[in-house]
C-alpha cells in the first residue's frame, strides 16, 4: 500500500508540479503534443490537404486523442481529490481535449471543436514559471472592477444612442433603401458608430446622409471614452500597488507613496518629528 501511495505521489509531482526535471520534461512534451494536435486540426480544415491526406489526419487525431485520454486518466488517478480536479478549470479543459474526437463519431463537424485544445496552452505560464507575469494581471482585474459602473453607464448610453439613431434612420430611409426594419437600422447604427463601416447598407436620401454624418462624428467623439476610463483606473491601481498602507493622522486617507512626507488630500504631515528622528537615526 505504501509502495502504491509512493508511486501516486511521484506521479502527482511529475504531472501537476514543475519542481523536478522529470515534471518539466513532461510539461514540455505535453505542450509540444498540444501544439502538434492543433496544427493537424488546422491543416485538416484546408480542403486541399484534407482531400489528399484525410486518412493520415484521422490517424494522427486518434493518436493525439488517445494520448490526451491517458493523460486525463493519470491526472484523475494521482490527484488527491479526483472530483475536485475533474470540475476545476483545467480539469474541464483536459476533458474537452478528449470529447470532440468521440463526438465526431456522431457529429461530423464536431472535430473542429478540437481547437479548444488551444486553451491548454495556458499551461505554458506554469511550465516557464511566468506566474509573476500573471500577478501583473491583477492590475487589469482591479481596473476592470473599478471602472465597471462607469463602463456600464457608458454602454447604456451608447445602446440608447444606437436605438434612437436606428429608429430615425428607419423612418427617414425606409425599406426601399435597405432599412427594412428597426433592428436592421440599429445594426447599421452600431456599424457606423463604431467606425467599422461595412457598407452593406447605406443611406440614399440627403436627410439620411446628414444623420449618418452625425452618427460618424458621434462615434469618433465617444470611441475613446471606455479606453480613458479603464486607463485612469489602471493607473490608479498601479499607484496604489506602489503605496504603503499608512493612514494620514489628520484625514485618515489610506495609501500614500513611499517617499511621501505629506498627505496628498489634506496636506498634513504623515509622520511626526519624533518618528522622522528615529528613521534618521
Amino acid at each position: 500500500m505504501d509502495k502504491q501511495q509512493s508511486w501516486r505521489q511521484r506521479l502527482y509531482i511529475i504531472i501537476f508540479e514543475t519542481s523536478t526535471p522529470a515534471a518539466q520534461r513532461f510539461d514540455n512534451w505535453l505542450l509540444v503534443t498540444i501544439l502538434a494536435s492543433l496544427v493537424v486540426v488546422m491543416l485538416d480544415s484546408v480542403e486541399r490537404f484534407h482531400s489528399q491526406h484525410a486518412e493520415l489526419f484521422s490517424t494522427l487525431e486518434w493518436f493525439f486523442t488517445a494520448l490526451f485520454a491517458i493523460e486525463y486518466g493519470l491526472r484523475l488517478y494521482c490527484s488527491p481529490k479526483p472530483m475536485r480536479y475533474a470540475f476545476s478549470f483545467f480539469g474541464l479543459v483536459d476533458l474537452l481535449a478528449v470529447l470532440p474526437a468521440i463526438l465526431a463519431l456522431v457529429f461530423a463537424d464536431a472535430q473542429y471543436l478540437m481547437i479548444v485544445r488551444a486553451i491548454r496552452m495556458i499551461r505554458i505560464f506554469r511550465v516557464l514559471k511566468l506566474r509573476q507575469y500573471l500577478n501583473q494581471a491583477n492590475f487589469l482585474l482591479v481596473a476592470l472592477r473599478g471602472s465597471r459602473q462607469k463602463i456600464v453607464v457608458f454602454l447604456v448610453t451608447v445602446s440608447t444612442l444606437v436605438t434612437v439613431f436606428g429608429a430615425l434612420m428607419y423612418v427617414i430611409e425606409g425599406p426601399s433603401n435597405g432599412f427594412t426594419s428597426i433592428p436592421i437600422s440599429i445594426y447599421w447604427a452600431v456599424v457606423t458608430l463604431t467606425t467599422v463601416g461595412f457598407g452593406d447598407i447605406t443611406p440614399q436620401t440627403p436627410v439620411g446622409q446628414m444623420l449618418a454624418t452625425m452618427v460618424m462624428i458621434t462615434g469618433y467623439s465617444i470611441i475613446a471614452v471606455p479606453t480613458g476610463i479603464f486607463t485612469a483606473e489602471l493607473a490608479n491601481a498601479m499607484r496604489q500597488d506602489g503605496s504603503m498602507e499608512h493612514d494620514c493622522p489628520h484625514c485618515r486617507k489610506p495609501f500614500h507613496e513611499h517617499s511621501a512626507a505629506f498627505c496628498n488630500r489634506c496636506g498634513g504631515p504623515l509622520f511626526s518629528r519624533k518618528h522622522e528622528d528615529v528613521d534618521t537615526a
